[in-house]
């Protein structure tokens, strides 16, 4: 079976820097894609609350039949649940869908004005009662992370958010390099709407590689950990077979010039 590379986070933790995110996908849709995912390779899935699937990824795990130490799982809680005593009864109901007896990296979805610090004060108590591996953020820009560090003991090992060459987010990224904070990406392939750019056309030729190869290959030479969604078999398989090339120091500088601010969410500081 093929090998990836595991990134290791800021407490020890290693984490493959590839995962299959499953956004939108529900019942047996979610299941199907997520046992392909295992059966390809995959050993991170990328869930959460909002997402309402936690019952069948926890599903697809057993049914996979590779042991519950081999696979890294996240979830995230979601914004109607934030808050302290909130977040820990949303954790056991996560706990509880997934039907495991631990979660590997535990997220705060999105940066909720009023809730953050409680509710990061809530993943901390369920990292030192060694109930979660790994505690971290999504959809924090740096504002909110200088806020974070005011009030945390413990540092986010992962951030996740949206980073695309069209979204190159470069202050955030040596920020968080900087601090040995993991950045992960979300809709890394802009969820095919940027394919038919005629630059990137041009690297797919060259390496012939397909779109979202030459895309996450992209991520990954940034060393950005890369969660792309998918319930298609080819395609979960095709994101997978990025480990056998390499773009030229020459391309990935060429890639970082492609940015625009191009956003498929909705932009975190909104919530500020």
């Amino acid at each position: 079976m093929k090998r990836q590379p595991y990134a290791t986070l800021s407490n020890g933790v290693q984490m493959p820097l590839l995962g299959l995110g499953v956004y939108d996908t529900h019942d047996a849709e979610a299941e199907a894609a997520v046992l392909t995912a295992l059966a390809t390779g995959y050993r991170l899935i990328d869930t959460a609350a909002m997402y309402e699937n936690e019952t069948e990824v926890g599903n697809a795990i057993r049914q996979s039949g590779i042991q519950r130490q081999h696979i890294f799982v996240t979830t995230k809680v979601g914004n109607d649940d934030q808050g302290y005593d909130e977040t820990l009864k949303a954790f056991d109901v996560s706990m509880s869908k997934l039907g495991m007896e631990y979660i590997d990296l535990y997220l705060v979805h999105w940066p909720l004005k009023g809730k953050r610090e409680a509710t990061w004060k809530a993943l901390e108590k369920l990292y030192h009662d060694k109930r979660v591996r790994a505690i971290g953020v999504a959809n924090y820009l740096i504002p909110f992370l200088e806020e974070l560090n005011r009030y945390a003991t413990v540092i986010p090992v992962v951030n996740q958010v949206e980073f695309t060459p069209w979204l190159y987010q470069e202050e955030l990224l040596s920020w968080c390099q900087e601090r040995n904070v993991q950045l992960q990406s979300y809709s890394p392939v802009t969820r095919g709407r940027k394919f038919n750019d005629i630059r990137l056309q041009q690297l797919c030729r060259k390496y012939d590689k397909s779109p979202a190869q030459i895309i996450l290959r992209w991520n990954i030479e940034h060393g950005v950990s890369v969660i792309p969604k998918s319930v298609n078999p080819q395609r979960i398989e095709e994101n997978f077979n990025i480990f056998d090339f390499s773009l030229s120091d020459d391309d990935i500088s060429f890639m970082d010039t492609f940015n625009e601010n191009f956003r498929i969410c909705d932009d975190p500081l909104i919530m500020l």
